[in-house]
């Protein structure tokens, strides 16, 4: 009775190692399990691509951790995941960490995006000059408030690069915890102007409708001299195409995977046509335009 039990157990372990080895997944452009961190700024026209990708390739699994860029690049350059998406291009310090061990970079830009500046419904001001938000960061103005999606965000960022500041003022210079956070502020509070990615507030988010529906895009007209200077801009999906908003920026998917997988296929497949219309659909502006196709039918 004993060797019976015995070799049933045998037979049984042996059975499931053949069942899970059966399922295992082949790792190829279009199947496996993708490890990809993402910028919180434009986390909602990432998660709507993976969202897609999975239904045309059901044996695809994303694993995907969203937060600001600074918090994600640690685990980025330390080699613990090898696919990242920003708003920006990696500079040539965080190149240096992959091109010292020999890794080949590989960027993609897939899609146009913009910094939004919102305000609450209820101002009748809503235009700002790109001076006056210098002014801002840089403590020279203190009539308006901004108020950022994180301390530690890319929008953060980007803004201390264009007011040339190594950190914001005092005061007149405010960070949340999120996105969803400064769109909430913004419906409840009219002393602030909110700073965000504008996927934030044109992609649809059944979440945050109530409070979206409370606030409204700000115009802004740039510096004398350059792009957007004639008039005031709202980040519209013609004015990231005609890139005459002032505040723009490429989405790009960084593949240091060093190998022709899934990070291969998701990249190749966000500047496919598919890829591509899911980003005109959510109000961002294409890498490229889709040609348009008419069909032309004889009348009776």
């Amino acid at each position: 009775m004993r060797n019976f039990l015995f070799i049933f157990l045998i037979l049984a372990l042996v059975a499931c190692k053949r069942k899970n080895k059966t399922e295992a997944v082949e790792e190829t452009r279009t199947s496996g399990t993708l490890k990809m961190l993402v910028d919180e700024s434009v986390g909602p026209i990432v998660q709507n691509q993976i969202d897609v990708f999975s239904l045309d390739y059901p044996q695809a699994k994303f694993e995907t951790t969203v937060k600001s860029a600074e918090k994600l690049l640690p685990a980025f350059l330390n080699d613990s995941v090898r696919v990242i998406v920003l708003p920006r291009l990696l500079t040539k310090a965080e190149e240096k960490y992959y091109n010292q061990r020999s890794i080949r970079i590989n960027t993609s830009r897939f899609a146009v995006d913009g910094i939004a500046l919102i305000t609450n419904q209820g101002n009748i001001d809503s235009t700002i000059n790109v001076k006056d938000v210098i002014d801002i960061l840089q403590g020279k103005k203190s009539d308006k408030k901004l108020v950022f999606d994180n301390a530690y965000s890319s929008t953060f960022q980007y803004f201390k690069e264009l007011a040339n500041i190594s950190q914001f003022p005092a005061t007149g210079v405010y960070s949340k915890n999120s996105s969803k956070e400064v769109i909430k502020l913004i419906a409840e509070d009219k002393n602030f102007i909110g700073i965000l990615g504008v996927n934030w507030v044109t992609g649809k988010n059944a979440e945050m409708s109530e409070y979206l529906s409370q606030i409204k895009l700000m115009g802004v007209k740039n510096v004398k001299g350059k792009v957007g200077d004639d008039q005031f801009y709202k980040p519209t999906q013609d004015n990231l195409i005609n890139g005459v908003y002032p505040f723009l920026r490429n989405i790009n998917i960084i593949d240091c995977e060093g190998r022709d997988g899934l990070g291969t296929g998701f990249a190749i497949w966000l500047r496919s046509q598919r890829g591509q219309l899911i980003v005109l659909k959510s109000g961002l502006g294409p890498h490229k335009l889709m040609p348009r196709q008419i069909n032309l039918t004889k009348g009776n």
